[in-house]
């Protein structure tokens, strides 16, 4: 079996965020969160990353981080998520700009990741060293390429939110063996002066969630099977709910796993980490994230500049 492959999504244009989050210094010397990922990655044991970008920011993205990545001890290959890279027979609406979510983003990355295991992680969330040396560990195990018994870190639902709007998550529940049995996608939850609620109707109503609830931050352990089963689906997705929102309607990892798991195709263990998630939504999270990580490197966790 080969070697586990890091597979980054850096193809969102960070609307809520104003800005190429994927891009946006937090550290020192200018680095990105993605530095900090692929440095705690590297050091987990992941010796090759697929970074998915869109190519209308290549050249500000490759200018940027991928300058400094020329310095980082990892094989870095990158893979383009755009609008018409879809199976054959599906139509494009007419009125679609944008592409079709995080499950066509890896499936866009399919060539790159070959038949490695994978794990798959967010650009602009800082997940904390422990999480990429669980997921390695895992993957690691894996012998059959074709496999559909996955993994994912959750993370306590009260340090995934912020002070500054809403925040989609991946609602999880687990049985009594940490083995994921339901994962929700919720695209609005928000903090309050009562605690953490979320919004399915732009605000109408709101449901309360707890705090100790897990999540899902797009922290995946998966295998190339997976990418079968996601190219499978696209047909269904185009004729069930593209015609109902032709121009936002996405495919969301976590809604992919959770149809696999109601049909009993897969199992997805649900690793512990201690470590705190960092992440920036929007403009007004950077300060706390660039403390936070001021902090760690103080501590010794991360060098004076991650590239040198």
């Amino acid at each position: 079996m080969n070697k586990p492959v890091l597979v980054v999504l850096a193809a969102g244009m960070g609307s809520r965020y104003g800005g190429l989050k994927q891009i946006d210094p937090v550290g020192s010397h200018g680095e990105a969160i993605l530095d900090y990922s692929l440095f705690d990655a590297h050091e987990a044991g992941f010796e090759t990353a697929v970074i998915i970008i869109k190519d209308m920011i290549k050249k500000d993205f490759m200018d940027t981080v991928g300058k400094r990545l020329e310095k980082c001890p990892m094989e870095i290959r990158y893979a383009f998520q755009e609008l018409d890279k879809i199976p054959a027979g599906c139509e494009i609406p007419a009125e679609r700009t944008k592409p079709w979510g995080t499950s066509h983003a890896v499936l866009c990355a399919k060539e790159e990741i070959g038949n490695a295991p994978f794990a798959v992680v967010n650009a602009d969330d800082y997940y904390g060293k422990q999480a990429y040396k669980e997921l390695y560990n895992f993957l690691s195990k894996i012998e059959d390429p074709a496999s559909c018994d996955y993994c994912m870190v959750g993370y306590r639902l009260g340090n995934t939110v912020t002070d500054h709007g809403s925040v989609a998550r991946g609602v999880c529940a687990t049985d009594e063996n940490s083995y994921l049995t339901d994962i929700v996608e919720r695209t609005k939850i928000e903090k309050y002066a009562g605690g953490i609620h979320f919004t399915e109707d732009d605000g109408a109503t709101w449901t309360d969630v707890d705090a100790d609830t897990p999540v899902s931050m797009n922290m995946w352990g998966l295998t190339p099977g997976f990418l079968a089963e996601v190219e499978k689906d696209f047909p269904r997705f185009f004729r069930e709910e593209v015609p109902a929102n032709p121009a936002k309607a996405e495919m969301f990892l976590p809604m992919t796993i959770g149809q696999l798991l109601q049909a009993k195709k897969a199992t997805v263990k649900v690793l512990r980490t201690a470590d705190k998630w960092y992440g920036v939504t929007y403009a007004a999270d950077k300060p706390q994230v660039m403390a936070a990580l001021k902090d760690l490197a103080d501590k010794g966790a991360y060098p004076d500049g991650l590239w040198k």
